[in-house]
């Protein structure tokens, strides 16, 4: 499936005389506050005059739009389609994480100021997650692109196990020096103070050999402590590789953790400093925490996690929205054996842009500097600052509008970064001799958005996945008159039906039926105490009864 925004992106990639449109249907969560239990006597009356049509159920997850590979830097794509192909995996997965690799090498070596005149600036530094069930290849889709990091990682070794033997080679010399001088010292502190100090300041520079720091790119698991430190030594930022996000996002929601959280949402903007102060460890300055986090997750345990961020529990706290490029593809009911060599020459092609990117000079590609801070970035052209206006007015708009639920809000609210951060990687990527950031690189950021969001969709709507089975048994049993015209929880989760057996199962199938008008929450008025609660039975959903012959 595609919207028009995205296939009006791509359209212009080819003629650029059209303009991106975006046209969304809203998937709209709404919450609806616990009814009570009680012992009831009376029921209201329905009044089939106020009622609009009930709405049809929900189908259980949204569709999403398939990815184009169009939308990678033409670099990448020949390595990209090979992963999937080979693994018989959503191309999404390795797409995405081939962004965030490409993220994490750039780094803070380049930013981009969105706007014309405006200092706003954006690192585009980037979280992916990959969302299936177990089986269905994550990890070896995520574990091929991420293999640039690696050897990255092992040449970085290589050259900081040589710099180390060279350093011990200078410490040696350094100390042998310092013994001389300091007999030499003692000899004129005797008779000339002046020499004796010139003596001493050339001791003290003895000790001043700096150590090498091995430079990082890729972090599996560590303590956040830890990762600042990494980060401390390493400016430029690092990659953050789990397997299983699920343990990281319930390490972060534990007691105490706070800091660390605190940490993560800070790392996500790449230009933030972050100083920590420990008893243990002292004071440890951060110029700017820039982290990208990649993963995988299962939809079982991400719908339970999205259950309290949506709902105002520990995770509501932006976090989860954080994760820009977050996908759940469709994944096919077909399969065949692909038994072949790699095709090493697309895959030669991604590895040396990430070297050469590994190694930008950035003065040569045009780059400004920060007043504030010295940090080199770029710009839009003029073709693509236009892009990138309409498409930003159309996303503000639609953030004002009050239409979507407040999480698809806020995650939708992160992606005035995103464009601006995939638009600029994407240049990078394809146009070694840099200068202002192209319509094209941007036209493939905007479907990024497009394609991004309907997957957004189909994530926040989970939190209703295990609702919709509730709605549907709800609304199998008011068609079958085995309710009441109105009702109280107990009347249903007292029966032990299947979807139904609990209060939160009942309370999350009504709060379904309550947003489709099949059902009105009625409060019964009272002198004194806690007001009953009813749920009124929509009278037009006899309408939509089976028929009995």
């Amino acid at each position: 499936m595609k919207t028009s925004w995205q296939s009006e992106s791509l359209a212009r990639l080819k003629s650029v005389d059209e303009q991106a449109t975006d046209s969304r249907a809203h998937n709209v969560l709404d919450e609806t506050p616990t009814a009570g239990d009680f012992d009831h006597q009376q029921h209201p009356e329905p009044d089939v005059f106020e009622w609009p049509e009930p709405r049809p159920l929900p189908n259980e997850l949204l569709d999403v739009e398939a990815f184009e590979p169009t939308l990678l830097p033409e670099k990448f794509r020949g390595w990209i389609e090979d992963i999937a192909e080979r693994l018989q995996c959503p191309i999404d997965f390795p797409a995405v994480a081939s962004m965030v690799v490409l993220a994490g090498i750039v780094g803070r070596k380049v930013g981009i100021r969105p706007k014309r005149r405006d200092d706003w600036l954006v690192i585009p530094n980037l979280w992916g997650a990959v969302i299936g069930r177990p089986g269905i290849m994550k990890t070896p889709a995520l574990a091929e692109p991420l293999n640039v990091l690696k050897r990255l990682e092992i040449d970085a070794k290589q050259a900081f196990d040589q710099q180390r033997g060279e350093h011990e080679t200078l410490l040696l010399v350094a100390g042998a020096t310092r013994k001389n001088r300091e007999e030499e010292l003692k000899k004129a502190a005797k008779s000339d103070a002046n020499k004796a100090r010139e003596i001493a300041a050339e001791i003290i520079g003895l000790d001043a050999v700096p150590e090498p720091v091995r430079r990082r790119y890729l972090v599996n698991d560590g303590t956040v402590e830890k990762l600042g430190e990494l980060l401390a030594q390493n400016p430029n930022g690092l990659t953050i590789f789990r397997d299983e996000l699920t343990s990281l996002l319930k390490s972060l929601d534990k007691e105490g953790q706070e800091g660390a959280r605190g940490f993560y949402l800070t790392a996500w903007n790449g230009d933030s400093r972050y100083t920590y102060d420990r008893i243990t460890r002292g004071t440890l300055d951060i110029t700017a925490a820039c982290v990208s986090l990649i993963g995988g997750i299962q939809p079982g345990p991400l719908g339970d996690y999205l259950r309290a961020a949506v709902k105002g529990g520990a995770g509501d706290d932006g976090l989860l929205q954080r994760f820009q490029l977050m996908v759940w593809p469709d994944t096919s009911t077909s399969w065949h054996n692909v038994d072949r060599f790699p095709d090493s020459a697309a895959k030669q092609r991604a590895y040396e842009t990430c070297e050469r990117l590994d190694a930008l000079d950035v003065a040569s590609i045009g780059t400004e500097l920060s007043e504030s801070d010295s940090q080199p970035f770029l710009k839009f052209d003029n073709d693509a600052q236009d892009v990138f206006d309409g498409w930003r007015e159309k996303l503000e708009l639609r953030l004002r509008s009050d239409c979507d639920h407040p999480a698809v809000e806020s995650h939708l609210s992160k992606y005035r970064s995103l464009v601006p951060s995939l638009a600029l990687l994407i240049h990078l990527a394809d146009e070694p001799d840099g200068g202002p950031v192209s319509e094209t690189a941007t036209l493939k950021a905007v479907a990024w958005a497009s394609y991004l969001e309907s997957h957004a969709r189909r994530i926040y709507g989970a939190v209703s996945h295990r609702a919709s089975s509730g709605a549907k048994a709800l609304a199998s049993k008011l068609l079958k008159n085995e309710l009441s015209a109105s009702f109280a929880l107990r009347d249903v989760y007292r029966n032990g039906w299947t979807h139904l057996g609990t209060r939160d199962e009942v309370d999350e199938a009504v709060n379904v039926l309550i947003d489709l008008d099949w059902l009105r929450e009625v409060h019964e008025e009272r002198d004194s105490g806690r007001p009953p609660t009813w749920y009124v039975v929509n009278p037009k959903t006899a309408a939509m009864a089976p028929s009995k012959h």
